[in-house]
């Protein structure tokens, strides 16, 4: 038999409440697989409105049983059907007998075939009526090809037509599309014959019996898969041969695919000297001189021929922007000794001050004789690259120039520390592709990148290069793929992933390919989820915690397909007139992630570029939403498919520099998209003060009080987890001191001072826990499954006094609760010494009254901290230093840039229930 409808595979816990509270009767239930226990079920059955959830093992022998419930003995079953059907019956130990099966949706067929096969092609086209071979068609085709359109397609060639070139591209991507047709094939009729066929394993929920019909049945599908298999084979050996001869004929020819001009002897590029035109006062023109290797900032006056002052980069203080008007800073500076002077300058617009900013950035970061750096910039690139072959240069990705927020001509060349590629519809072969982006930047930059990692779904990609003096520093380097194409069998969407160690700083990567179709937004939200719940990586002891919780940033791009919810011909009059604020309001993205059903407490730059799709091929004038096919016309409206986005852990630095697109390569319907990001690392932190024969003073970190709230319709006793990198291995509460269900679907949970551990860090020092984070989750005692996860800054507990923290919890991507506290953390009075970081020294500061002209000028402190729950909640400043005076440098610091501005309401009834609002 198929696998039971009450079986419902790996769906969360939080869809299978759900999907009980639809039912709503007493005895429904539905079995899933554990989150806990690899190879385990979860029995969830409803009872009085509640969900009781029972764990379900499997023994070394594979025997299966309900865990052991006091005063019950522990039963055996070989199969999950044979386990269902005895509980079934009363007095088995349950609160109630299983009644009522839930029944699992069928899917419907997804239709996705966009992405990786030719213009007009469909991966399932409609059958003819005399039904034909999908080889014959094939092998038509190549006759068809070879006989009378290679050599006008090298004759074409010869003759600087490049662009017919993509006959042939075309035609390796038929074959590989046919061969993948074929694997689909072979991969369902597996499914098929296990249909008939059922394993013997215990862990299967299916029933061993097979009716004579069907066991008549299974030889002949035997003999079809034999029959599929050989023609998989004969393909794949087509395959090889139809590209051996290709390249064998691009060699004969001369026709190489694109390639860089030869790359300069590797020598680095001086950074030129940088003036900008300012205003200083309301009239007074000067000119600000930067030269990055020399350390200095002159300002010279208009019509003067020699500077007013020279100011070397140590006697720079504090670098100011205003908010409130986007093209103003404020430089603080040491004139003299125990006088201070702070100046104000107005550049033309907002791009020139950035570029200003972005090389004193650089120059302190180059004189400041550190041996691990603060500091790093990130670029990551996206492109769906329509199988067609790159251009011969791709410059202006590179170095994000083009449309939107773009780097000034002034740092647009100033190479970044790490590059991450992220391609779809990549035709290219793989060693190819990474090749090609380095040749390309070692001639823009005179650098040979190294290769971190390279990660390969079908024509998915994804490329991290660093820097060479930075390859040692890289560490625990992990990749995954997802493939969610039709069945999630077909890897022509999905994703690839790369997760790694920057010294003390965890990233991970994601380029993903989602579902097309302006219909399918459902689709590309079960994409999103799946990929979250499937990527493998990460650190292996954080596997238990959102994917979005287990690094310091996590960027996530792709061709993720959204489209908007317009008529095209009106898209069409707003991208005219630049109207993008109006377009923005009506896309599935946004509107998506304001349901909070994707991409939850993510961040993305400000879209001030075009749609990136779909435009017609060989320019960027126009939009071709027309796309004629087989089955009819498709309407692609103008839509920004291809986005980059980012999460990062709280109190952490991460400011996004640009965010556009191209407007120059137009070999694809899609145009490249870029964003670049000034980035704050740690470093392994190595005591200052060595270890004496006295043992060593403890930091502590100390809890006075949890509260929780969970989305859930369970009454189960729950746990919480400790997690951080500063804790010698996890730790473990207490079970909850408290609980109530006032309000139906969310439980509240409260943990007293003495249900909650003492938490030990390895390393008592300042500097150190400023750092670092803590994973909580609160676990059922019962399951223990989670029922949300979430990360908390040590940096503002520091001090002799508890300070209130609140949160958000999150598990497999969705929002599930949140979760409020108290807690200190205390550090040894000889333990407080700290530095001010190389990105610290930039603040932000609305705009005020001028101040004195040798007076230094301080951002006003924020007036409260950051709020996450109900707005009426009683807050404390933070005294992040305890018992120690704070320098006068961080008495200058103003709020963190990556912290999230305080929300004005909520619409989840759990965000209020501390405040016991209905």
């Amino acid at each position: 038999m198929a696998a039971a409808s009450w079986y419902h595979r790996d769906i969360s816990r939080v869809v299978a409440e759900e999907l009980l509270a639809k039912a709503g009767r007493d005895g429904c239930f539905l079995v899933r697989d554990s989150e806990s226990v690899s190879g385990a079920y979860a029995l969830c059955l409803l009872f009085q409105r509640h969900v009781h959830t029972y764990r379900i093992l499997p023994d070394d022998e594979g025997l299966l049983s309900v865990q052991t419930i006091q005063g019950i003995q522990a039963k055996c079953f070989r199969t999950l059907p044979d386990l269902i059907g005895a509980y079934q019956q009363p007095n088995n130990g349950l609160v109630t007998p299983l009644l009522y099966p839930v029944h699992r949706a069928r899917q419907a067929a997804d239709e996705d075939s966009d992405g990786g096969l030719p213009q007009g092609k469909e991966m399932f086209p409609k059958m003819p009526t005399c039904p034909r071979s999908p080889a014959s068609d094939f092998m038509g085709f190549m006759a068809e090809y070879l006989n009378h359109h290679l050599q006008l397609d090298l004759e074409a060639l010869r003759h600087g037509h490049p662009q017919l070139r993509h006959l042939s591209t075309a035609l390796v991507t038929a074959c590989r599309a046919l061969h993948r047709q074929i694997d689909f094939t072979l991969a369902g009729l597996e499914t098929l014959a296990r249909v008939f066929d059922p394993p013997a394993s215990p862990h299967s929920p299916a029933r061993e019996q097979v009716s004579p019909s069907r066991a008549t049945t299974a030889p002949n599908l035997e003999l079809l898969l034999n029959k599929i298999s050989t023609v998989n084979h004969l393909l794949s050996s087509l395959e090889k041969k139809v590209l051996k001869s290709l390249q064998e004929t691009v060699s004969r020819h001369n026709l190489a695919l694109p390639s860089v001009a030869a790359a300069p002897p590797l020598t680095a590029k001086p950074l030129a000297v940088q003036s900008f035109e300012v205003k200083v006062g309301k009239l007074q023109r000067a000119a600000l001189t930067v030269d990055v290797e020399s350390g200095t900032v002159a300002i010279t006056k208009k019509g003067s021929g020699s500077p007013e002052e020279t100011i070397p980069q140590d006697k720079i203080l504090q670098l100011i922007k205003y908010q409130s008007v986007q093209s103003k800073v404020r430089l603080v500076y040491d004139r003299e000794p125990q006088r201070s002077l702070s100046r104000d300058f107005v550049f033309p617009n907002a791009r020139k001050r950035e570029a200003f900013c972005q090389l004193l950035q650089l120059m302190k970061i180059q004189h400041s004789n550190l041996d691990e750096p603060d500091l790093i910039s990130v670029y990551v690139g996206t492109w769906n690259m329509g199988s067609t072959p790159p251009p011969r240069s791709l410059a202006s990705w590179l170095t994000s120039r083009g449309l939107g927020h773009t780097q000034d001509e002034t740092t647009a060349c100033i190479p970044h520390d790490i590059y991450v590629i992220g391609t779809q519809e990549n035709s290219l072969g793989d060693r190819e592709w990474v090749e090609f982006l380095r040749a390309s930047l070692k001639t823009l930059m005179a650098i040979d990148y190294r290769v971190v990692a390279l990660q390969c779904l079908w024509s998915i990609k994804i490329v991290v290069l660093v820097k060479p003096e930075h390859e040692r520093r890289i560490s625990h380097v992990h990749t995954s793929s997802v493939k969610t194409g039709i069945a999630n069998t077909l890897g022509n969407k999905g994703a690839v992933g790369v997760s790694f160690l920057f010294n003390g700083t965890s990233f991970g990567f994601i380029n993903c390919h989602l579902a097309s179709g302006s219909e399918k937004t459902h689709r590309r939200n079960q994409n999103y989820s799946d990929i979250l719940r499937s990527l493998v990586l990460g650190d292996k002891q954080l596997s238990a915690f959102d994917l979005t919780l287990r690094f310091t940033h996590l960027f996530w791009f792709g061709d993720l397909n959204y489209r908007l919810d317009m008529d095209v011909q009106d898209i069409l009059a707003h991208v005219t007139k630049k109207e993008f604020e109006t377009l923005l309001a009506v896309d599935q993205l946004n509107l998506e992630r304001e349901k909070n059903k994707v991409f939850l407490r993510f961040s993305e730059g400000d879209i001030s570029f075009p749609p990136t799709y779909r435009y017609e091929r060989g320019s960027r004038d126009s939009y071709m939403w027309q796309k004629f096919k087989p089955t009819g016309v498709r309407i692609n409206v103008p839509s920004w498919c291809d986005r980059i986005l980012w999460k990062s852990h709280p109190e952490t630095h991460l400011v996004c520099n640009s965010y556009g697109c191209t407007n120059d390569i137009v070999t694809s319907d899609h145009s490249p998209v870029f964003a670049t990001f000034e980035v704050g690392v740690t470093s392994q932190f190595v005591p200052k003060k060595a270890p004496g024969p006295d043992p060593e003073p403890l930091a502590c970190i100390e809890w006075e009080s949890i509260e929780g709230i969970v989305k859930t319709a369970s009454r189960s006793k729950c746990y919480i987890e400790f997690h951080s990198y500063c804790l010698e291995e996890a730790q473990r509460s207490g079970e909850n001191t408290s609980q109530s269900c006032d309000i139906p679907g969310f439980l509240k949970l409260g943990w007293s001072a003495k249900n909650l551990p003492v938490l030990h860090p390895i390393l008592p020092d300042l500097e150190y826990l400023g750092d670092q984070h803590l994973l909580l989750s609160i676990k059922g005692v019962e399951s223990c499954e989670s029922y949300g996860e979430c990360c908390i800054a040590m940096k503002s507990m520091i001090g002799s006094m508890a300070q209130q923290f609140e949160t958000f919890l999150f598990h497999r991507g969705e929002e599930t609760g949140s979760m409020r506290g108290w807690m200190k953390v205390r550090v040894p009075k000889d333990r407080r010494s700290t530095r001010e970081r190389l990105y610290e020294w930039i603040s932000f500061e609305e705009e005020d009254a001028e101040p004195a002209a040798d007076a230094p000028t301080c951002p006003k402190p924020p007036l409260q901290r950051l709020r996450y729950l109900s707005q009426a909640l009683p807050l404390h400043e933070p005294q992040p230093w305890g018992d120690a005076e704070p320098s006068p440098a961080m008495l200058c610091r103003s709020r963190p840039r990556s912290l999230p501005e305080a929300a004005a309401g909520y619409t989840n009834p759990a965000y209020f229930v501390f405040e016991g609002v209905p």
